[in-house]
């Protein structure tokens, strides 16, 4: 959704410049994943969404890691060389900030929150009005706090190093998210002052400097307290993520899928699906997955960048990457699709068989232990255990070519390029390295001999 029926001319700055000490890891924080994209992509696409005039993305550690890994955001890069603050960082973007301009202050390491929240924020201000995010935690502990007066308007916000006891009990709490119109911002932004337990310059302070200057402070809060939080070390990162998960499963359910646990189901991309899909646990969808109607996918399957048809069953512990594959098929248990695969309808791929860069006719099957790569299958096929295609001499790739209503006996090698014409058959344990005729048996066999007298090797003691 995108909302672009903002009154004024929306100008978004992002936060993305602290190290993340409590991480543990070399990599810049707001890079850490949450369901396959970065925090901050989350950050930017939510955004994004909104349809804004201008976002500016302020960077500091890390600074070409993260520029690299958002290479396609539409955005406005400013580097912050010192962190000083939140209101520092924000004073990096101020010339990209024009006067007129609603102002939306988000931040990098927060991933959840939702563009109908964001919009509802922006719809608050005015000339006279500044809109700020908050809520209430059962521990606000870490948290700035809201103090407000008697009749329950805002005065200022106290951070929790600055605040006193009475004030540590207050339970709401300051999101730091805000909107303003930029004449206000950059005014107060000029006059901030670093005399703070961290020394720092505290975006937080322009909420006291709104109430000197008699602009209304209003607040907001978001549907679900999980919008709000931010990632500070890997737990903070776990939780999130199955936050992230048990919304998407949520809107899996009401699109009308069956989730056997929606706790256990991983949605790393956009998955949209037919009607009566069952899935199973510990499933992971990755990139764009498309479900047809009547599929039921077994537990522990990986399925990425793939298009599955109707009534199609995707037995348990398989991987379906970047292939399409038709309608009421039966894929797996243990099989593995690669990329560049399409398989037509009514086609078995059974345990451990191994699909790539393949196009397979409907009605075929390979039900056990099987490598087909870089082939082409005809319809009617079937494709006995322990077959291979011998597709890599080294050096190169080769195509094999298998026609309709091919019978390949098990144990079988086709040495490609070689082509098996329609209707033949190909003897069980058989090495094929020239093209097989239509409608005749081809095999090879070494003669059968029997040994008179041998013994068996006895392990020497």
């Amino acid at each position: 959704m995108v909302y672009a029926d903002m009154t004024q001319a929306l100008t978004i700055v992002i936060l993305a410049a602290g190290k993340g000490t409590r991480m543990k890891s070399n990599l810049p924080k707001v890079l850490h994943p949450l369901a396959g994209r970065p925090l901050l992509d989350h950050c930017y696409q939510t955004a994004r969404s909104l349809a804004p005039h201008r976002i500016q993305i302020v960077y500091g550690h890390g600074g070409g890691q993260v520029k690299s890994a958002l290479a396609h955001a539409d955005a406005e890069w400013v580097e912050q060389v010192q962190q000083l603050g939140t209101g520092h960082a924000v004073q990096q973007a101020v010339p990209g900030i024009g006067d007129d301009q609603t102002v939306l202050i988000l931040y990098g390491d927060v991933p959840l929150l939702t563009a109908e929240t964001l919009a509802s924020l922006v719809d608050e201000v005015n000339d006279s009005t500044l809109a700020l995010l908050t809520v209430r935690l059962d521990d606000p502990s870490g948290y700035g706090r809201i103090v407000r007066n008697e009749h329950g308007k805002v005065l200022r916000i106290v951070e929790e190093k600055d605040a006193s006891e009475t004030e540590k009990e207050i339970d709401e709490i300051n999101t730091g998210i805000l909107a303003v119109r930029g004449r206000l911002l950059k005014k107060w932004l000029s006059r901030l002052q670093s005399d703070n337990a961290q020394g720092e310059y505290y975006l937080t302070d322009i909420i006291g400097m709104a109430v000197q200057d008699g602009v209304t402070v209003a607040s907001q809060s978001p549907v679900s307290v999980d919008e709000i939080l931010g990632v500070n070390d890997k737990r903070q990162l776990a939780y999130l993520e199955r936050c992230y998960q048990l919304r998407q499963a949520q809107e899996l359910m009401r699109q009308g899928a069956t989730l056997l646990d929606p706790a256990r189901c991983d949605i790393r991309g956009r998955v949209s699906l037919g009607s009566d899909v069952c899935i199973d646990v510990n499933v992971i969808f990755e990139g764009d997955v498309q479900l047809g109607d009547d599929i039921h996918i077994g537990a522990n399957c990986l399925i990425k960048d793939s298009v599955i048809g109707n009534g199609t069953q995707i037995l348990p512990n398989t991987l379906i990457d970047s292939a399409r594959i038709g309608q009421q098929c039966r894929i797996g248990p243990f099989a593995r699709i690669r990329p560049q695969t399409t398989i037509a309808d009514q086609v078995h791929i059974g345990n451990f068989v191994e699909v790539k860069k393949s196009d397979i006719a409907q009605g075929s099957k390979a039900n056990h232990l099987t490598y087909l790569g870089d082939s082409s299958i005809g319809a009617g096929v079937n494709i006995g255990a322990g077959t291979i295609t011998c597709n890599y001499d080294g050096a190169n790739k080769f195509r094999t070519v298998i026609e309709d209503n091919v019978f390949i006996g098990s144990s079988t090698q086709l040495v490609a390029p070689v082509r098996v014409e329609e209707g033949a058959t190909i003897g069980a344990g058989s090495t094929i390295t020239k093209d097989a005729p239509a409608g005749e048996l081809t095999l090879t066999r070494a003669k059968q001999v029997t040994i008179e007298g041998w013994k068996r090797p006895v392990k020497k003691t």
